[in-house]
């Protein structure tokens, strides 16, 4: 930003055949310059144009280091930067837990805390008239959730797809019983519980208060060099049936069709946040094999998922 702020100001001083370095804006030789070199005024309104970025940059720094997050000045404007989280330090393993997220134009920002017992989140406009938002999630647990093992009803259920008591077993598929038994999918990372997705045997779906969108069975493909991503959390039950453990489902539903439109910026892409929320494990993927459904919407979500993904793998 500095450079190109300088480079700018050379060319502004350069396109004043009358006037000094040391003249004002404002001043009769410069207004002179403007009339006299059509150039002039390009620069003037490109310096303009950088000084203002540079001052909402500075005014969206201020909220951010407002709230407690340091490290501004070391973070890379359009990238995903990982710092302290000013809530819980990175909790006992102090890591660098806090995904902070500045935008290309610099009047935006957004994070998150990774450390399950935290999840600290938020964001910051620099325009002085949006206000920022801000929340903190305690750890989800089993019993908060009323979660109970399977009943036979559900066993049975699943036997007939030739679903395995072993398989939901390792998988932590579990119930919830309030005016009947709906299957319960718990979504955990490194084995703590950050979700939870219901299903009746209707297929009525719904997810618990505070799950974050992540990949349902994200610890199967830790490490992985190659993974499988399917559209539901029984078709991930069934790839494991099969002898494919490294599987892990979409959270949520198919789009309709593909957008003709560019891929969104990730702050803005909403409806493929989990990616984004996964990027640590997915990015140490090599190969990723996309098994959707065969319909018109699985087809879409195929190809939406490879566009922000990458073909090539």
């Amino acid at each position: 930003m500095a450079l190109k702020i300088n480079l700018c100001i050379q060319n502004f001083l350069r396109a004043l055949p009358r006037a000094r370095a040391t003249d004002s804006v404002t001043s009769p030789s410069v207004s002179y310059a403007c009339k006299a070199n059509p150039s002039f005024s390009a620069n003037a309104e490109a310096l303009k144009e950088v000084q203002g970025s540079v001052e909402k940059l500075e005014l969206l720094k201020q909220k951010i280091e407002h709230v407690g997050i340091d490290c501004v000045d070391l973070c890379t404007v359009g990238q995903y930067n990982n710092v302290y989280c000013p809530k819980c330090r990175g909790g006992q393993s102090k890591e660098r837990s806090l995904s902070l997220h500045i935008n290309q134009d610099g009047d935006f920002a957004m994070w998150r805390c990774f450390q399950v017992s935290c999840g600290w989140a938020g964001q910051a406009f620099a325009d002085i008239n949006k206000i920022g938002q801000y929340n903190s999630q305690g750890q989800m647990t089993e019993d908060s959730l009323e979660l109970e093992p399977l009943g036979e009803k559900l066993i049975t259920y699943f036997g007939k797809r030739m679903i395995s008591e072993d398989t939901l077993r390792r998988n932590a598929v579990v119930q919830s019983s309030h005016d009947q038994a709906v299957i319960a999918f718990p979504y955990r990372q490194n084995e703590v519980l950050v979700g939870c997705k219901f299903r009746t045997i209707e297929k009525r779906f719904w997810q618990a208060k505070g799950t974050e969108r992540w990949l349902y069975g994200l610890d199967d493909i830790d490490e992985a060099a190659e993974i499988i991503i399917v559209e539901g959390e029984v078709d991930k039950l069934s790839m494991e049936e099969a002898g494919f453990r490294n599987c892990v489902s979409v959270p949520a539903g198919a789009p309709q069709k593909v957008s003709t439109k560019r891929v969104p910026y990730p702050e803005k892409d909403t409806a493929f946040q989990y990616l984004q929320n996964c990027k640590k494990y997915l990015e140490k993927v090599s190969r990723i094999i996309l098994a959707t459904d065969g319909d018109p919407p699985g087809q879409a979500l195929a190809e939406e998922l490879a566009r922000r993904l990458g073909k090539e793998r």
